[in-house]
C-alpha cells in the first residue's frame, strides 16, 4: 500500500449524498480536536491533505480521501460542547448513519486523547463498535505531551475506563514524533493486501 499516493475525493454533509462503495474503506473517528487530521496527514506524509484546525468541531462533513486503492474516511468529530444541540444531533446522525451503512468498511480507527480519561462519548462509541461487531482499533493520540509517569498513569487508567480494553488492539501515537506510525501503517497495509488478495481469488 503506497500511502503517499493520496488525494482528497469529496465531502458529504448528508448520508444520502454518499455514493455506493467502490473500494474498501478505513474510517477515522474521535472527539473534536483529538487529532484526526494530523494523524491522516502523518500517515500519507503530507502536510495538508486533511485540513488541521485549532477550532474544535470544525469537521462537519464526512471527508473521503483516496489513498492508493482504498478510501480513508474522516468522520466528523463528536462531543464538542459548544456546538448547538441541533448541530450535535446532525453530526451524531451523520456518524451513526455512515457506520450503519452497508459499505466495504474494513476497519475503524477510534482516536482517544492520551492525556485525558475517555469521555462518555468515547465510551459509548467503543461500546457501539463492539456491539455492532465492527472491526476497530484504538489509537491514543498526542503521546508526546505526556512524560513517563503521566503516560503510565494514563495506561493504568485506560485499562479500567475503556470497555473491553484487553480485547482491543491499541496504538500509542504522536503526529510530532512519529511514534506508532509504522505500526499503524503496517496494520492498514496488511488488511488492504489481504482483502485485495481475497478479492482477486474470488474473481479468478
Amino acid at each position: 500500500m503506497i500511502f503517499q499516493n493520496a488525494e482528497f475525493t469529496a465531502s458529504y454533509g448528508k448520508i444520502s449524498q454518499i455514493p455506493s462503495p467502490e473500494r474498501m474503506e478505513f474510517a477515522f473517528l474521535g472527539r473534536s480536536n483529538v487529532g484526526k487530521s494530523s494523524l491522516i496527514n502523518k500517515l500519507v506524509n503530507r502536510k495538508s491533505l486533511a485540513r488541521v484546525s485549532t477550532v474544535p468541531g470544525k469537521t462537519a462533513t464526512i471527508n473521503f480521501y483516496q489513498v492508493d486503492e482504498v478510501y480513508f474516511v474522516d468522520l466528523p468529530g463528536y462531543g464538542y460542547a459548544k456546538t448547538s444541540r441541533s448541530e450535535q444531533e446532525r453530526l451524531r446522525k451523520l456518524i451513526s448513519g455512515y457506520l450503519n451503512l452497508d459499505r466495504n468498511l474494513e476497519l475503524v480507527i477510534q482516536l482517544i486523547d492520551s492525556r485525558h480519561a475517555p469521555s462518555a462519548d468515547d465510551i459509548q462509541m467503543t461500546e457501539f463498535l463492539v456491539e455492532s461487531e465492527i472491526p476497530f482499533i484504538i489509537v491514543f493520540t498526542k503521546t508526546d505531551k505526556l512524560n513517563h509517569s503521566e503516560r503510565k498513569a494514563r495506561e493504568e487508567g485506560f485499562s479500567r475506563e475503556i470497555p473491553y480494553f484487553d480485547d482491543v488492539h491499541k496504538i500509542w501515537f504522536s503526529s510530532k514524533t512519529g511514534e506508532g506510525l509504522e505500526r499503524l501503517q503496517e496494520i492498514l497495509s496488511e488488511i488492504a493486501d489481504d482483502t485485495e488478495d481475497f478479492s482477486e481469488q474470488g474473481d479468478a
